[in-house]
Order: structure tokens, then sequence, then C-alpha cells
């Protein structure tokens, strides 16, 4: 160090060495190393319905979040937590609940460093009166069959069940874990969050308000698509239609459509136009169920055709079929 004063070397030396703790203390001082994270968001898609007379199903969308993974999924009724299942899983069964009763549920996303996140809107479900001495289950679904749908989804249906009061809900397993469940008055389903490429086996089960389980329908054995398909008609949105709309010179784009029926409520579409992305539709509170419509500017100048389709994330978060591609000119019709 020739030519340094010898009573300035030392004044560099603790200067340099403040600094490297004030570095050091930012990286590794706790709080300041999240600081710019954000808890998960609120889950979306949640229903509940009754699935005995002492039990509700609880459904939700997984949570999309950039800052963290979601971790597990806590389960409110009321403002008690009841249930806590991984960040993997978007389904329980709240069980030991008073029949004939109405339940709210919320659910919450808790992220792997603990962040909890807001909850859902509130749900309702009302249990069935309980069925006395009611030791007969209903018979097994019958004539299950399904098809693959793309790379991750199936789709399942069956004969109904019948009972000696009333067929609450049908369970889906596959193997021996209970996966989704249905209404009593449906005989259909499509399954979604699958691997491409898998064989899998699914059984039907039909449940009462007594809770008593039929034995399971036939065995229906079915494998995905390979490759990086990410989904077919079955979870494509349909009754697609475009219309061109006119107000005060400038063109709109009008678009109605049915819901894909999936395991889980549908509350994000994405719309192209002319082969690209151009806007996204979320819902922030009740996503329709049996027809959407949406509408967006798409400029003043008449005679210009476009091309246009939609597609919807599923409740599991990955993307579903597109529905069919319509033709619309602005200032005519589809």
């Amino acid at each position: 160090m020739r030519g340094v004063p010898p009573a300035v070397f030392p004044r560099r030396l603790l200067a340099l060495c403040a600094v490297l703790l004030l570095v050091a203390s930012c990286r590794w001082g706790g709080s300041d190393d999240t600081a710019g994270e954000r808890p998960p968001g609120a889950p979306t898609g949640v229903t509940a319905a009754a699935g005995s007379a002492t039990s509700v199903h609880v459904m939700w969308n997984a949570v999309a979040t950039a800052d963290a993974r979601v971790s597990r999924y806590e389960v409110y009724r009321g403002t008690t937590k009841v249930r806590e299942v991984p960040g993997n899983e978007h389904m329980v069964d709240v069980s030991r609940l008073r029949p004939a009763t109405t339940h709210v549920f919320t659910v919450r996303a808790r992220d792997a460093d603990g962040r909890l996140g807001p909850p859902s809107r509130a749900v309702r479900a009302t249990t069935p009166e309980a069925a006395a001495a009611d030791d007969s289950p209903p018979t097994r679904p019958a004539e299950p069959h399904g098809r693959a749908a793309g790379s991750r989804a199936v789709q399942l249906s069956w004969s109904a069940s019948t009972d000696d009061r009333d067929v609450v809900s049908y369970d889906i397993h596959q193997g021996g874990k209970k996966i989704h469940s249905v209404g009593g008055n449906q005989t259909s389903t499509v399954v979604t969050g699958l691997r491409p490429g898998t064989r899998y086996a699914f059984t039907v089960r039909a449940r009462d308000a007594a809770g008593n389980l039929s034995p399971p329908g036939a065995t229906v054995r079915l494998t995905t698509a390979g490759g990086s398909d990410r989904g077919t008609a079955a979870t494509a949105p349909t009754g697609f239609r475009a219309t061109s709309q006119e107000s005060d010179g400038a063109h709109y784009l009008a678009l109605t459509w049915v819901p894909p029926r999936v395991d889980g409520v549908v509350t994000e579409y994405e719309v192209w136009l002319d082969g690209r992305a151009a806007t996204s539709l979320v819902y922030g509170g009740d996503a329709p169920r049996d027809r959407a419509a949406y509408r967006f500017y798409l400029g003043r100048e008449p005679g210009v055709t476009h091309r246009v389709r939609i597609r919807a994330v599923l409740p599991d978060g990955t993307w579903g079929g597109f529905s069919a591609e319509r033709t619309v000119t602005t200032g005519g019709r589809r």
C-alpha cells in the first residue's frame, strides 16, 4: 500500500467492513428478504354442495401466484378452520355437520413461507334432513363409460342410481382415492388436472342423505393423450357466437358462449383475435355457469374482417381447448 498515509488505511478498512455488514444485513436480515413478495390471492370458483345430511363437498380453483408456491389450503366454516389440504388439492369433504342446516364456507391459501392469503367469497350449502334408520344404500351406477379429453382431462358419464329415498351425490374415485363429487341430479362430469400420456382407472359411487354409499360401478380405464395438448372439445367453450356491433362510430366485438362443464367453476377466459391472444376476461364474483357474454372495442374502420375464438383457464390452472373459430366483419354481422 505504498503512498497511503498510515492513518487513512484503517479508516478505509473500517468503512469497507461497515458496507459489508450492511449488505449482509439486507440479504440475511429476515423480513427484508420477502419485503417485495405478497401472500397468495383469494381462491376463486369456490362451490359447496351437500354430500349427505352431515357432509358438504367444497371445491375451488387453483390459486396462481407469481410470488410464492401455495403450500396448502385452509377451509373455514364461518370463522372456524375445519379442514386443511396440500396445495395440489382443490377439494375437500367437510363432515360431522348438522342436518337440515345452511353452512357457510370460505377458503384461504397459505404459501411456503407461511403467509396466509385473503378469504374467498363465502359460499353456502344446506344439508338435507337426516333419514331415520336408513341403512339401505343406493344401487350402483350403471353403464359407466368415458373418453380422454386431451392430455389433461377425461369425460365420464353413467346411468342414474336409485334409492329408497333420494341420491344426494355421486363420488368419483381415481384408483382408491376420492377425487371429485357431483350432485345427485348429475350423471356426467369432466375431470381435469391429469397428466399427459397416463393411464387412469375411475369408479363412481352413489351416496344418499344418510351417507350410505352404493357399491362402485364398473371401472372405467382411460389413457390421456400424450404430448403438450392442453385440451379438446370437452374442455372448450361451446355455443360460441360472435357479432359486430356499432356505437357512436366505434365498432365492438360481442361474444357469447356456454362455459365448459368441468370439475369446478371457470372464472377466466382468453380471447384470441386473428391468431393472437387479444384480451383476458376474469370474473371477480359469481362466474356464469349457463351462458356468458363479453364485448370489447375493435376500432372505427368499417369493413375489417377478424377471426376470433376463446378458451378457458380450467379450475386446475391449465388451459382448456379452443372454441370454434368465428369470422366477423366490422359494420356487418357474423
